[in-house]
């Protein structure tokens, strides 16, 4: 399909939900280390391609939310984070999602031609509808919205999680339902692209989450960042003993953050024996500590002065205003609502 606004380079997306209890920032804040090595750093890497876009989908995050101030310090925190991390909003747009507000009447076309039993077959409605019984209406509508976040900033990719692929192909079943309605380049029909991303073991195996209680924080204070890898789970292998390192969860993290020399140097020394389990989790908090230290210190950085990041986003989403509003006039065009 040829793109409506013509030839260009291609545009990603990326969607964060701000969501979680509030912490403070000389605590870390609200993202892990498992968050960067799994989201943050594939998507980076991926712009590198594509002309990018990050927003923060604090409207997403009502779902379940219910917490106004954690909401707004989150969704800066966010911001802190990406910020510091190395995304540079004069190249890339970064902004709120509430701050588009085109988005909700693209989701409302989209409602209008998507069918319930799809929304109905959604695995996050049908988890919610086991856990819950009775989950509210968001969450139900939540892939239209989804669809519409994408859509309307003619994203050519998404990069995406096993976890998201059911919603993008809705996504571009509602797309390709619009064309074939209204017309054929009407709007910009997505792709899913792999952006490399790693599912990041916490600190008992399994994947990385504030839920379990098993996160890194990413930019907690030396000294916390060194205690949270300590509680690392690992076997009892005596120290002298030669230890396999691969399937170790302290190996495994190691080679998320660590170069191919440093991973062969750490696996020599455990098959070696003489070596240790504390060992490798100092060396893995060492190698950690050197790669988050300036990060961490341009994110306290930000959140010492919120009216940046404020800035920030609201320059991002002026200039995702302007490709919004030009999705907006094509689909009211097509639709009949000039």
């Amino acid at each position: 399909m040829s793109h409506p606004a013509g030839s260009r380079r291609q545009t990603s997306l990326t969607g964060i939900k701000p969501t979680g209890e509030l912490i403070s920032p000389e605590d870390g804040g609200t993202v892990h280390l498992g968050n960067y090595l799994g989201a943050i750093r594939p998507a980076l890497e991926l712009a590198q391609n594509y002309d990018s876009l990050y927003f923060i989908a604090d409207y997403h995050a009502l779902t379940t939310q219910r917490d106004p101030e954690a909401l707004r310090q989150n969704t800066r925190d966010v911001a802190a984070a990406w910020l510091a991390c190395g995304l540079d909003p004069e190249r890339t747009l970064i902004f709120r999602q509430s701050h588009v507000s085109e988005v909700f009447e693209l989701m409302w076309v989209f409602a209008c031609v998507v069918a319930t039993g799809q929304l109905e077959r959604g695995h996050a409605y049908k988890d919610a509808q086991q856990r819950d019984g009775s989950p509210n209406a968001g969450i139900f509508n939540y892939p239209v919205l989804m669809a519409a976040d994408i859509v309307l900033y003619d994203a050519d990719v998404v990069p995406v999680g096993a976890d998201q692929i059911q919603h993008l192909e809705l996504a571009r079943d509602i797309a390709t339902r619009v064309n074939h309605l209204f017309g054929d380049g009407t709007v910009v029909v997505p792709r899913a692209v792999a952006a490399n991303a790693p599912t990041v073991p916490g600190t008992d195996g399994r994947k990385m989450s504030k839920n379990y209680g098993n996160a890194i924080p990413l930019f907690c204070p030396a000294k916390q960042l060194r205690k949270a890898i300590m509680k690392i789970q690992a076997d009892s292998t005596p120290l002298e003993a030669p230890k396999e390192p691969e399937g170790a969860l302290v190996y495994d993290l190691f080679k998320l953050v660590a170069s191919e020399a440093e991973q062969r140097s750490m696996a020599e020394r455990l098959r070696a024996g003489g070596f240790g389990w504390g060992h490798a989790k100092q060396e893995l908090y060492e190698t950690l500590e050197h790669q988050i230290a300036p990060m961490r210190e341009r994110y306290l950085e930000l959140r010492r002065d919120d009216t940046e990041i404020d800035r920030i986003l609201e320059a991002g989403a002026e200039r995702a205003r302007a490709i919004a509003r030009r999705t907006i006039t094509r689909v009211r065009t097509a639709v009949g609502i000039d």
